[in-house]
C-alpha cells in the first residue's frame, strides 16, 4: 500500500455541546477532557489503576496494572482477582434491587421488565444449573439465543463460574456453529427452539442439531434449549436439556467465582482475511473496565437513563453495551427482539417513546434504512425523552448524520459517532457529548488513555490532512489478548513486522483536520487505486447519499486495464429500482454528482441498482459478496447470514 490516502470529503460543519449539556455531563467541556488525556499521557498505569480501583470491586485487589514484559501480549491487573457478574449484579443489590435493569420487547410488543434484584436470582439459578451439569472455571460455553433476557443471563451465568462463552449469532449457520464449537473445544451448547423477527419465526435449534452432526463436536455433552416459539423440534434423549427442567428448584442464590484480572471472560469470532473466523479472546478486569468507562465517558451515563443499544449480543457491540457495560454502571437497559421497520417503520420512534429512552445507540445502516422508510416518521412521535444520540459499526456519512441530529435530536442531542472493534474491546475514539464540538462524520478525537495515531507504510506519522494506517501505540486494558489457541495469528495480523511490531495495526485508513479530528475512510482493503489516487469508499458513499434520490450505497473496486481500479457502486434509491433507460438516466446524474462533490476520478464506472444491499441480520453490508458481483465471480462464500440472500441475484444484473 501507498503511505497516504487522498482525503476528498470537505465537511465545514461544526456543532458544539449546548451550555446544558457540558454543565451536567460526566465530562464537562473541552478543559476537563484535556485535563483527563494529559493525565494518561503523564502517568498510563496511575491513569488506569486509580480508574479501576474506583470503578470495579475486587475480591483479590492488584498490585500491578499492565506488565509489557511479552509484548504484545500485554497483561493488564493480572494478580488481581475480581467477577464480572459480582460487578454487574451483586453490587447493586445493597444500593437499588428494584431499580429496573432490563426493558425487554419482544417482536410482537410483548413487554417484560426485571429489576436488578431478580436478574441476580434469575442468573444464580441458571449458574447452579450449569453447575449441575459439571461446567466449571475455564469450560467453553457455546451461546446460539435470540436477543432475550434469556442470553444476558445465559452470559452472566457463565462469567458467574468462571466458564468462558463464545456467543454465535443467531442468524449464522451450522457450519458457522460447527467451526466455533471445533476451534473453541465448547462442552455446552445453549440455544433456543427459534426467535422471531419481523413476524415471522427463524428456527434456532435445527441449525445446531445439523452442527453437531457435522463431526468434530464430540466434546459436547449437553444441549441446553430455551423455549421460545414452542414450535416442534426434533430431541436427542440424553444430550438435550429443556433450560425450564434443569433450572427447577434450583437455589437462587449462587456464589461467584473470582477470578485472575487476566482469566478469559469470553471468545468472540470476527471474519478473517483467510476466511478462517478469528476467535477474539477478551480478559475480565480489563474488557470491564474499558465497559464501565466507555459508559460513563461516552454515554454519560447517569441513573436516571433508559439506555438502548439495539446491538445483538451475537456482536462484540453487544458483548461491552448490551450484557456488561450498561449492567456494571447500574443502567437501565431496552433489549429488543425484533427488526426496526416491523410492523411498521416507526417501530424505533415508538419504542423510544414508551419506554422514554434517553440514550440511543444504533448502526448507521439502520439510520440509512429508515430514512429510506420514513424521513418525516420520527415527527410523529414524542422523542422529547431523547438527550444522547450514538452510531456504532461503520462511519456514518454526513447527510445521515445531518438527519438523525436534526429529525430524531432535534438539533438537541449529541451524537456520539463511536469507532471501535471487535478487537479493541470498547470505544477508542469518539466525542464526549459535554465536551466535543461535533463534525458530521467524524469520530472525533480517543479517549483518554488511548493513544491513536496516523502512520504511513513505514511507521512514521504522517502531517495532517494526509491518510494513512490507523494505529493505535500503547496498550488499554480492554485490548483483545490473543487470537485463542492462534497467538502467532495475533501477533502477525495486529503487530505486523511491517510496523517493527510496536503498533496495533487497526486496519482502518484515516486521515486527520487541522483540530486533530480522525476521519475513518474505510478498511484498508476497502481503499481504491484509481489511476494512482488512493480513494476511501466510505467518501464516494457519501457523495452518492448526499444526491436527494439516493437512501443508500456501497462502494467497492474491480480490477479495470486502464485505471487499475474502477469505482462500482450498489445503489438503492429512495423510489421504485429503476430500469432500461430511466436507470441509465439516474446513473448518469449520479455520475455527474459524484464528479462535482470529489472530481471526476472518483466518478463510479458501474452503478447498480438494487432494492437493498446485503446485510446480515445486524444490518451489516456484506462487502466482500459486492466484491465478487462486481468482478463477475461466481459467490462461493457461505450467505445464510444474510437478511436478504435473494438480494444477490437481483445485483448482478447488468450494470448501468
Amino acid at each position: 500500500m501507498s503511505s497516504t490516502i487522498d482525503s476528498v470529503l470537505n465537511e465545514k460543519r461544526v456543532f458544539p455541546p449546548s451550555a446544558e449539556c457540558v454543565a451536567q455531563a460526566n465530562v464537562g467541556g473541552m478543559e476537563a477532557y484535556r485535563e483527563l488525556y494529559a493525565q494518561s499521557e503523564k502517568d498510563l498505569e496511575g491513569f488506569w489503576g486509580k480508574a479501576a480501583r474506583d470503578n470495579l470491586v475486587w475480591h483479590k485487589p492488584f498490585t500491578r496494572v499492565l506488565d509489557e514484559s511479552k509484548a504484545p501480549f500485554f497483561k493488564w491487573f493480572e494478580d488481581g482477582e475480581l467477577n464480572v457478574s459480582y460487578n454487574c449484579l451483586d453490587r447493586h443489590l445493597q444500593t437499588q434491587p428494584t431499580k429496573t435493569a432490563l426493558i425487554f420487547e419482544a417482536d410482537d410488543g410483548k413487554v417484560t421488565r426485571i429489576s436488578y434484584q431478580a436478574l441476580y436470582h434469575r442468573v444464580c439459578r441458571f449458574a447452579n444449573a450449569l453447575k449441575g451439569l459439571g461446567i466449571k472455571k475455564g469450560d467453553m460455553v457455546l451461546i446460539y439465543l435470540p436477543m432475550s433476557i434469556e442470553a444476558v443471563v445465559a452470559m452472566q451465568a457463565c462469567a458467574r463460574l468462571g466458564a468462558i462463552h463464545s456467543v454465535v449469532f443467531g442468524g449464522f449457520s451450522a457450519k458457522s456453529i460447527q467451526e466455533r464449537i471445533v476451534d473453541g473445544k465448547a462442552r455446552l451448547v445453549i440455544t433456543a427452539d427459534g426467535q422471531f423477527r419481523g413476524g415471522k419465526e427463524i428456527p434456532l435449534k435445527p441449525a445446531v442439531d445439523e452442527a453437531l452432526a457435522m463431526g468434530g463436536c464430540e466434546g459436547i455433552e449437553k444441549v441446553v434449549v430455551y423455549k421460545r416459539s414452542g414450535s416442534k423440534i426434533a430431541w436427542n434423549e440424553g444430550r438435550d436439556l429443556w433450560w425450564h427442567d434443569i433450572e427447577q428448584g434450583m437455589a437462587d442464590e449462587c456464589p461467584v467465582t473470582p477470578v485472575g484480572g487476566e482469566h478469559p471472560l469470553f471468545i468472540l469470532y470476527t471474519s478473517g482475511s483467510t476466511g478462517k473466523p478469528k476467535g477474539v479472546q477478551h480478559s475480565s478486569a480489563g474488557f470491564l473496565l474499558g465497559a464501565v468507562m466507555s459508559m460513563k465517558w461516552v454515554f454519560d451515563i447517569k441513573s436516571s437513563d433508559v439506555f438502548w443499544c439495539t446491538a445483538d449480543v451475537g456482536w462484540v457491540t453487544g458483548h461491552s453495551y448490551v450484557t456488561y457495560g450498561p449492567l456494571a454502571a447500574g443502567a437501565t437497559e431496552v433489549i429488543f427482539e425484533g427488526v426496526p421497520t416491523y410492523p411498521d417503520a416507526g417501530r424505533f420512534w415508538k419504542m423510544i417513546q414508551d419506554h422514554r429512552v434517553s440514550v440511543f445507540y444504533t448502526a448507521p445502516t439502520a439510520i440509512r434504512s429508515l430514512i429510506k422508510a420514513g424521513p418525516d416518521l420520527p415527527k410523529k412521535y414524542d422523542l422529547s425523552s431523547l438527550r444522547i444520540l450514538g452510531s456504532v459499526g461503520e462511519p456514518i456519512n454526513p447527510e445521515a448524520w445531518m438527519w438523525y441530529y436534526t429529525t430524531v435530536g432535534n438539533g438537541r442531542c449529541p451524537i456520539v459517532d463511536t469507532w471501535w472493534q471487535t478487537e479493541t474491546g470498547v470505544h477508542m475514539i469518539t466525542p464526549l457529548p459535554g465536551a466535543t464540538p461535533l463534525k458530521p462524520g467524524s469520530c472525533t478525537l480517543p479517549l483518554p488513555g488511548i493513544f491513536a495515531a496516523i502512520v504511513d507504510e513505514t511507521g512514521a506519522d504522517v502531517e495532517p490532512g494526509k491518510g494513512g494506517f490507523l494505529v493505535i501505540k500503547r496498550p488499554w486494558p480492554a485490548m483483545i489478548r490473543t487470537i485463542w489457541g492462534d497467538p502467532e495469528r495475533f501477533r502477525k495480523t495486529y503487530y505486523p513486522e511491517d510496523f517493527g511490531g510496536k503498533f496495533y495495526i487497526a486496519g482502518d485508513g484515516a486521515h486527520r483536520d487541522s483540530d486533530g479530528y480522525f476521519w475513518i475512510v474505510g478498511r484498508i482493503d476497502d481503499v481504491l487505486n484509481v489511476s494512482g489516487h488512493r480513494l476511501g469508499t466510505m467518501e464516494i458513499e457519501s457523495a452518492l447519499v448526499a444526491h436527494p434520490l439516493v437512501a443508500e450505497a456501497a462502494v467497492v473496486g474491480r480490477p479495470d486495464d486502464l485505471t487499475g481500479e474502477a469505482v462500482c457502486a450498489f445503489v438503492v434509491l429512495k423510489q421504485a429500482r429503476p430500469a432500461g433507460a430511466d436507470a441509465k438516466k439516474i446513473a448518469d446524474e449520479l455520475r455527474a454528482h459524484v464528479a462535482k462533490e470529489i472530481g471526476a476520478i472518483a466518478k463510479p464506472k458501474d452503478i447498480r441498482f438494487g432494492d437493498n444491499l446485503p446485510k446480515t441480520r445486524s444490518g451489516k453490508i456484506m462487502r466482500r459478496l459486492l466484491r465478487s458481483i462486481a468482478k463477475g465471480e461466481e459467490i462461493t462464500q457461505d450467505t445464510t447470514s444474510l437478511e436478504n440472500p435473494a438480494i444477490l441475484e437481483q445485483l448482478k444484473q447488468n450494470a448501468s
